[in-house]
């Protein structure tokens, strides 16, 4: 698809974050010890995955050593290996890793996204940073016209999205939906299903906080859905 190509290539050269552009160029400048071979991406991250995808996962930012290394959203650590595998076992993917941009990993039917594409410092973008890149976004729900299930990673994702989601349909039912995790909403007045999921980040998988049978239990619920009628 031109326009998503086109979208892609506007959002790598994106500048609008001051405080983020330089902490990524830092993050790739002086990397860390067991990725010191790497040559770090350290630029913004656009999606990647299927154009006619029916699922829309959107997480938090790339993480600074995983995505912001790699050069794609959920690659390169551990958190891009838990969602790699879910997707590979519900069908959506593959094959169950992703390591990086060139290892041949190809999302069927799903979209991966996050709501800021700069890793921020600490893992917290401010409400400016959360802002400015909340339009791309929203243009990418525009051009990807056959989602039909958006899958928020965390609560910070889920708020971005929920902004976006007020621009495109701003008569949509959108209050009461809260974070948690294996939630599902149908809200009126919008065209998809919202469902949140905690993160597969290490502080959410190493502690037990998200065992692996809920982690896929998510996608298997989310191929349900799609099977369902709206």
């Amino acid at each position: 698809m031109k326009e998503l190509e086109l979208l892609k290539e506007e959002i790598i050269g994106c500048q609008r974050c001051p405080r983020l552009s330089e902490y990524i160029r830092e993050v790739a400048r002086k990397k860390v010890r067991r990725f010191a071979g790497d040559k770090y991406w350290g630029r913004p991250l656009p999606g990647f995955g299927d154009p006619r995808a029916e699922l829309l996962i959107v997480g938090l930012a790339p993480a600074a050593h995983g995505g912001n290394r790699t050069g794609r959203m959920f690659t390169g650590d551990s958190s891009g290996n838990w969602l790699a595998r879910a997707l590979y076992e519900t069908g959506f993917a593959n094959k169950p890793e992703s390591v990086n941009k060139y290892d041949g990993l190809e999302l069927k039917g799903a979209y991966i996204t996050a709501v800021v594409r700069c890793a921020p410092p600490e893992n917290k973008p401010t409400k400016e940073e959360m802002e400015n890149c909340n339009t791309f976004l929203v243009r990418e729900l525009e051009l990807l016209k056959e989602v039909k299930v958006i899958l928020c990673l965390g609560s910070i994702a889920l708020k971005g999205t929920l902004t976006a989601l007020k621009k495109l349909y701003p008569s949509a039912q959108l209050k009461g939906i809260k974070f948690g995790h294996n939630l599902l909403y149908k809200p009126e007045g919008l065209p998809y299903t919202l469902m949140t999921s905690y993160h597969p980040s290490k502080q959410n998988t190493q502690t037990g906080r998200l065992k692996w049978e809920d982690w896929v239990g998510v996608f298997k619920r989310v191929k349900l859905e799609l099977k369902s009628p709206r």
